[in-house]
């Protein structure tokens, strides 16, 4: 089974440049967790409860970096330091981010993680 949360929406002080660390942007995460059979007995004390993703993955957002790749990998070592799942995958997006200018729907960093 995979426990999937896409489009946790947090805001941030994350980036390269002087702006975006002064104002902030919105940062846009999925994540996959591959936990085998965990839950299949219908007891959430068995289960990944996605609640409990999303505060992991808040707690590791609230810390600052600059690059997304830093924040991606973090995010991946947190969930499968608390989760153990055999693996994990996390993207994260910044769908304010105009490179050179140029319109883009979103920028994006994905990490994989395994046991």
């Amino acid at each position: 089974m995979i426990v999937e949360l896409r489009g946790l929406r947090l805001y941030g002080y994350h980036g390269v440049n002087e702006i975006e660390q002064r104002r902030g942007q919105t940062f846009v995460y999925d994540v996959w967790l591959e936990v085998g059979e965990r839950g299949a007995d219908d007891l959430i004390e068995h289960a990944v409860d996605y609640r409990l993703v999303a505060e992991a993955v808040r707690q590791v957002h609230e810390r600052r970096v600059a690059l997304l790749e830093a924040l991606a990998a973090a995010v991946a070592d947190a969930l499968l330091e608390r989760f153990s799942p055999a693996w994990v995958k996390v993207r994260v997006r910044k769908p304010e981010v105009r490179p050179a200018g140029i319109a883009v729907d979103f920028g994006a960093v994905t990490v994989e993680r395994g046991r």
